[in-house]
């Protein structure tokens, strides 16, 4: 029997640092690059032999895309519970541990002894598992892979590259996108134990709704991913990697801190405060979706930037200068609110006349969003409402970025450095770019843009061809398109190893 999990990354468009606190909200948007986890039971004869010699269960985990990732665990039962414990392998003598991997393996084992008694796990156990882990090629920078290939970085490059595609190094020497890689590995390797050991049944990650099922698999991948990061985050890249794009309100960190603690054996039962019928998770999220004909753009700026270190930055701050900070948040907060609905209200637009939206779509992708303010008086009262929306859009999200400059400038941290101001305002220039901005805490990794994607036009006239010309231009950093998009799929769900492109190849290499 096999289980195969996918979870997408995320990118926070709005509401960095504001939805480290429950009075805010963010505007997350979950990604098409997504991290898979596939388990399998190992190979019974293998595994009998193996038995009979160390008497335990064994499992293996890989990740094929990093240089010496491979690690083995052993699983035994005790009067205290389950354990968890890596141990040497002559298949990677050279692995090192890994913490992020070890505790989603020792905590859901833990719940799953709980939820299901020790009889019903150590069944479902008794071949060991064989796990394989693989992210999509845009949470990591192609940057390498494209000059050895002797190829331009744009996205028919990235397209030409084989999915999964190795990094060449160790996983600690990897350079990340921020596309909340490690949040999205967690929430699928957490998801696909949970089905594979039937605490949840298959059918909870085939619906797209927050049942039980999928929130169990939230708190548990929320606790896992703070223990391992050792604190309590705002919890956002988490939630996109279950529930897909959406308005954040974070949870109170009071209901993990119990858990809280990096002994082998955690010190309470966990499903009575990891359940979704604990009212402690009080989190909320309400649906979102980027407006139809737009596309969501990234781009990787090798430059890089300490995220820990500037949040850690901007608290100190918001300390010192309460009065100060909490009246610039409540005006950004007014601003992101109103940007989300707007973009929301697009889509409103788009159900009531589609045809209108098309036609005002295309037409401001023609032009600057400077020329927006200044449209034919003749246009018709549909497309004049969705050339509106637009429009304010387009204000919102400068607003935004001209809040978030303010806020670094009386911090010290640099949220929007100036050589990110450059390339954004270079890029907002461009006819029927509607906005953008550096997501989540900001810094130097990366950008992100929304552009308008014309029904029926050539591809040398869309707006994100004119995106990929600046970039390919650009002087002075380094940037790097990703592929991702916004995910048509909401969240964490199950896949079929055949039709993922590549996956397949990499879970039938024997160990």
């Amino acid at each position: 029997m096999s289980t195969a999990v996918s979870s997408p990354g995320k990118v926070l468009l709005a509401g960095g640092y504001l939805v480290l606190d429950p009075a805010y909200s963010g505007v997350v948007v979950s990604t098409s690059a997504r991290f898979y986890t596939v388990i399998q039971d190992l190979d019974e004869a293998a595994t009998i032999a193996r038995a009979k010699a160390a008497r335990s269960i064994e499992i293996r985990v890989r990740s094929p895309q990093f240089v010496d990732a491979t690690w083995v665990y052993v699983v035994s039962f005790d009067f205290d519970g389950v354990r968890v414990e890596q141990v040497a392998d002559n298949v990677s003598s050279t692995s090192t541990r890994n913490k992020f991997v070890h505790l989603a393996l020792e905590r859901t084992l833990a719940l799953a002894l709980e939820a299901t008694g020790a009889g019903a796990l150590q069944n479902r156990l008794s071949y060991g598992l064989d796990i394989t882990i693989v992210g999509d090629n845009d949470f990591y920078s192609q940057r390498a892979q494209l000059e050895s290939s002797g190829l331009p970085p744009t996205l028919a490059s990235l397209s030409q590259l084989p999915p999964f595609s190795p990094t060449g190094v160790r996983l600690p020497e990897v350079h990340k996108t921020g596309l909340g890689s490690s949040a999205a590995l967690i929430t699928s390797l957490v998801s696909s134990l949970l089905v594979h050991l039937s605490v949840i049944p298959r059918d909870e990650l085939v619906s797209e709704e927050p049942t039980a099922g999928r929130r169990l698999a939230h708190n548990l991948s929320q606790y896992v991913h703070c223990l391992a990061q050792g604190k309590v985050g705002s919890g956002f890249d988490v939630s996109a990697a279950v529930f897909g794009s959406q308005l954040y309100t974070r949870f109170d960190p009071a209901v993990l801190q119990p858990l809280m603690s990096d002994e082998v054996a955690a010190p309470q039962p966990l499903l009575p405060i990891i359940s979704p019928e604990n009212v402690a998770w009080n989190y909320r999220i309400a649906p979102f979706k980027l407006p139809p004909l737009t596309r969501l753009m990234l781009a990787d700026v090798d430059a890089g930037s300490n995220t820990p270190s500037l949040v850690g930055q901007v608290l100190r701050w918001r300390t010192e200068s309460s009065e100060i900070a909490n009246a610039l948040w409540k005006t950004l907060d007014q601003i992101n609110l109103a940007l989300s609905q707007t973009l929301l209200k697009l889509s409103e637009l788009h159900a009531h006349d589609p045809k209108a939206y098309s036609k005002a779509v295309k037409y401001l992708s023609t032009l600057q969003a400077v020329q927006w303010l200044f449209l034919n008086p003749n246009t018709p009262a549909v497309e004049q409402d969705v050339m509106d929306a637009f429009t304010e859009v387009q204000r919102l999200s400068e607003a935004v970025r001209a809040k978030m400059r303010e806020m670094g400038n009386l911090s010290g941290a640099a949220i929007e450095p100036p050589e990110q101001t450059a390339l954004l305002d270079a890029c907002v220039s461009v006819a029927g770019v509607i906005g953008g901005g550096v997501p989540g805490a900001g810094g130097y990794d990366a950008i992100w843009l929304l552009a308008l994607d014309p029904e029926n036009c050539p591809s040398a006239e869309l707006p994100t061809s004119r995106i990929e010309r600046v970039w390919a231009e650009w002087k002075g950093l380094d940037v790097s398109p990703l592929s991702a998009s916004e995910s048509a799929a909401r969240g964490v769900r199950l896949e079929d190893v055949a039709q993922v492109q590549g996956l397949k190849a990499l879970v039938d290499v024997p160990w």
